[in-house]
C-alpha cells in the first residue's frame, strides 16, 4: 500500500485536549510503553473521526498493525465519550440562552434491507436517529445517544427525556412538524396546508422556519466528521462515537 502525506482540517486544540487525555489515561493505567506516543494516538483518532479513513489505510500510514489501530482507536473513543455532557449538564449550560433549536437527523449506515428496526422512512434509508440540540446561533450544544432509524423523532425525544428536561428548566425550544405532540416548552409551526391556513399562520410559519433553519449548522457540524456520513461500524459503537464527536467539538470551540 503506497504511503502519502495528508492533512486534517481539525483544530490544533483538539489534538492537544485528546492528546493530554490520553496521557493522564496512560499514567492511571501505569503504561509504560506504546507503540505511538499520546499524540500520535490522538493524531491516529482525528484521522478516523475526522477523514473516515478505514483501519487498514491508518495501520499503513502510522506503520502499526491493524489491530493495534483499532485498540488504539477504540480506547481513545471510548475515553473522548466518557467526558461528553449529559443532557442535564448541556440543559443548565443553555439555561440563560433566549430559547434552543431541536431536531433529529439520520447517520447513515450500512445494512441490508432486511434490518427494518433500522430503516427511516422518513429518508428512504438504513440509518440511526440521533437528536441535536442548538443554540439561537445555530451552534452545536449536545447530541443525544444514536437510536434506531425506524424511531421517529418526537418518540426519540421522549425517550431521552429532552422534553421533560427543558419544560423543568423552563427553557423555550423551537422545534418542526416531527415533534407534534410533544406540548411542554416545544413550539411547533402550524399544521396543515399552506393555502388552508390564515395570514397570521402562515407569517408565524415562515418565522418558525426561519429561526429553526439554524439547526442545520449544528447537524453540519456534526456531519463535518466525515467517519458519521456512512458508518460502516457495529451500531453498538455509534453511540460512542457520536459523543466522542461532541466532545472534540466542545473542547474545540472553548
Amino acid at each position: 500500500m503506497l504511503v502519502y502525506p495528508s492533512g486534517i482540517d481539525v483544530s490544533s486544540s483538539a489534538l492537544r485536549f485528546l492528546a493530554a487525555r490520553l496521557r493522564e489515561h496512560r499514567r492511571t493505567l501505569g503504561t509504560r510503553w506504546r507503540r505511538l506516543s499520546a499524540g500520535r494516538q490522538a493524531l491516529l483518532t482525528l484521522a478516523h473521526l475526522r477523514n473516515g479513513h478505514p483501519y487498514a489505510q491508518l495501520a499503513a500510514g502510522f506503520g502499526i498493525g491493524t489491530t493495534t489501530v483499532y485498540r488504539y482507536v477504540t480506547e481513545a473513543v471510548e475515553l473522548l465519550a466518557a467526558l461528553a455532557p449529559t443532557l442535564a449538564q448541556a440543559v443548565w449550560a443553555a439555561s440563560t440562552k433566549a430559547y434552543l433549536i431541536l431536531d433529529g437527523t439520520l447517520l447513515p449506515i450500512d445494512r441490508i434491507a432486511a434490518d427494518r428496526p433500522f430503516y427511516s422512512g422518513k429518508h428512504k434509508r438504513h440509518g440511526m436517529n440521533v437528536q441535536v440540540i442548538a443554540d439561537p446561533k445555530g451552534r452545536l450544544l449536545w447530541a443525544s445517544p444514536a437510536l434506531a432509524g425506524a424511531v421517529h423523532d418526537v418518540r426519540a425525544a421522549r425517550e431521552h427525556g429532552i422534553i421533560d428536561a427543558l419544560a423543568e428548566a423552563g427553557i423555550t425550544c423551537w422545534a418542526d412538524k416531527g415533534y407534534q405532540g410533544a406540548g411542554n416548552t416545544i413550539r411547533l409551526p402550524y399544521r396543515g396546508r399552506w393555502d388552508s391556513l390564515s395570514a397570521g399562520q402562515q407569517a408565524v410559519n415562515r418565522s418558525h422556519a426561519k429561526v429553526r433553519a439554524l439547526v442545520e449548522q449544528a447537524i453540519a457540524t456534526l456531519k463535518s466528521w466525515r467517519l458519521l456520513r456512512r458508518l460502516r461500524c457495529s451500531t453498538t459503537r455509534i453511540t460512542s462515537l457520536v459523543q466522542a464527536v461532541l466532545t472534540l467539538h466542545l473542547a474545540s470551540s472553548d
